[in-house]
């Protein structure tokens, strides 16, 4: 097993290209079941999850292949497999998204539940109401979601939650829908780069969706789809991760490939903080030339502030003067960095679904382990401006959803390797 060795270094500089979407690619996979006719995808990040997604369409019957150029293909061979196995499923929640169409090209899906997370239940209940409104048949026996339909029906849906809507359950019921018969209303939609770009695939495919980008999508249903070719948007959780490593360095980074009105309440809260930015037509630059000042962020569905940011702003503010406060109202219980973080002298203190962050001017390095993908990414960041050496365990998090990231960091000057760790987790 590998671990991430991160030591105290110069301020960074430099340009980072941001890799394509993780968490846009995966539905995307998942919506090339819909046709029985290839699929080709450019930007497709080369990361854990997307290799757990490609093993799972492989077992689907539609097999993947990469070209010399990144360019990834898919080709279906076989359409009567409709399970998704719990040993994939588990490991990757987004496996989900398989569900809808299985159900609306094939007939029958019959898919794992997610295996558990560790900030808190995230449950599929608004998938399964979307999908029985559109006219599914749906039992839970042994552990799996067991779906069958002879042909969906078109039909008004809201999809609305307690923490705000559904990412994978806008996709999932996205995706059927576009094969049902008549016109489907969503209400309530998730509105994340990431499902417009998923919308736009479809789209490509001939699907006739309005109000993309909107939580309000109208869907009339075709009778096929076909094959497509798409580029994946720019990861924009990447791209601030980077931003972050800039700020907390005092550095001058510039990301580039990113669009950046798909980060705005983050560049807002750069500025906020203390940290110049400035914006282009593809790229962002960080740069900070002063002390890092306190902020309350609060986690909110797009176009608000990021959950999978939060961690990796919770270290900005460790170092920034004064108190600050992070609300997460999108998993309340998304704080395992903390105890961490607390390791390498942060002052933080958690009460619900806030946490309290008293700057403290610098950190120390220490043994820590990654608990989450973006907690992993937020330990790394601190190894790189605290005293000492930090040794980030449990790296195969980080590559869930991050290509190359020592490659990256060390290209801007960070002092940063992966090591094997025969002590394991």
């Amino acid at each position: 097993m590998d671990k991430l060795v991160v030591s105290e270094g110069p301020p960074l500089r430099g340009e980072v290209p941001v890799s394509g979407a993780k968490n846009a690619v995966l539905p995307i996979l998942a919506a090339t079941l819909l046709t029985g006719e290839s699929c080709t995808l450019r930007g497709a990040p080369r990361l854990r999850d997307v290799n757990t997604m490609l093993r799972l369409m492989e077992g689907l019957g539609v097999p993947t292949t990469w070209d010399d150029d990144g360019v990834l293909t898919t080709r279906v061979i076989d359409e009567d497999v409709a399970t998704a196995p719990y040993d994939l499923v588990k490991t990757m929640r987004a496996s989900i998204t398989v569900l809808g169409p299985l159900l609306a090209r094939r007939g029958r899906a019959r898919v794992s539940f997610p295996g558990g997370c560790v900030f808190g239940p995230r449950p599929v209940d608004l998938h399964i109401k979307g999908l029985r409104a559109l006219g599914a048949e749906i039992d839970i026996e042994e552990g799996y979601i067991e779906a069958r339909a002879d042909r969906l029906k078109g039909a008004r849906i809201f999809l609305g939650g307690p923490f705000g809507s559904t990412v994978t359950g806008t996709a999932n019921v996205l995706m059927a829908a576009t094969l049902a018969e008549g016109q489907s209303v969503i209400e309530g939609a998730a509105c994340e780069p990431e499902v417009t770009d998923l919308a736009e695939f479809l789209v490509g495919m001939g699907a006739r969706i309005e109000g993309i980008g909107s939580p309000r999508l109208l869907v009339d249903g075709v009778d096929e789809l076909h094959g497509t070719s798409h580029c994946v948007i720019p990861d924009r959780i990447e791209a601030g991760t980077f931003l972050v490593a800039g700020a907390i360095t005092g550095g001058d980074v510039t990301v580039t490939g990113i669009r950046p009105d798909t980060l705005t309440a983050v560049l807002e809260k750069f500025r906020e903080i203390g940290v110049d930015v400035t914006e282009g037509e593809n790229f962002i630059r960080v740069r900070r030339r002063g002390p890092l000042l306190n902020a309350e962020i609060t986690t909110l569905p797009y176009p608000g502030f990021p959950t999978d940011l939060q961690a990796q702003f919770m270290v900005l503010l460790s170092l920034a003067d004064g108190v600050s406060i992070v609300t997460e109202k999108i998993y309340p219980e998304r704080f395992m960095h903390v105890a961490e973080l607390l390791r390498m002298r942060a002052q933080i203190r958690k009460e619900g679904p806030n946490a309290i962050v008293i700057g403290t001017g610098w950190l120390s390095g220490a043994p820590v382990m990654a608990s989450d993908l973006r907690a992993s990414a937020a330990l790394v960041l601190a190894g790189l401006v605290a005293k000492g050496r930090t040794d980030v365990k449990r790296v195969y998090h980080i590559d869930r959803g991050y290509e190359r990231i020592e490659e990256k960091l060390s290209a801007l000057g960070a002092v940063i390797s992966r090591e094997d760790d025969p002590e394991g987790p």
